[in-house]
């Protein structure tokens, strides 16, 4: 599955959750999905060096 489509479900998992512990765990697998978004799309733009620094 795509990042960004897993994104996508989660936000519409997100939309329909109205137990507060389950808001919560979307919530932060939300959040790590975006932040594994941001790395890729930078290592793809040359911000970022995807090699280990060793």
């Amino acid at each position: 599955m795509m990042i960004e489509q897993h994104i996508e479900e989660l936000r519409a998992e997100l939309r329909n959750a109205w137990d507060v512990i389950e808001r919560r765990e979307i919530e932060g697998e939300l959040e790590m999905a975006l932040a594994e978004l941001a790395v890729i799309e930078a290592e793809q733009d040359g911000i970022i060096d995807a090699e280990p620094p060793f």
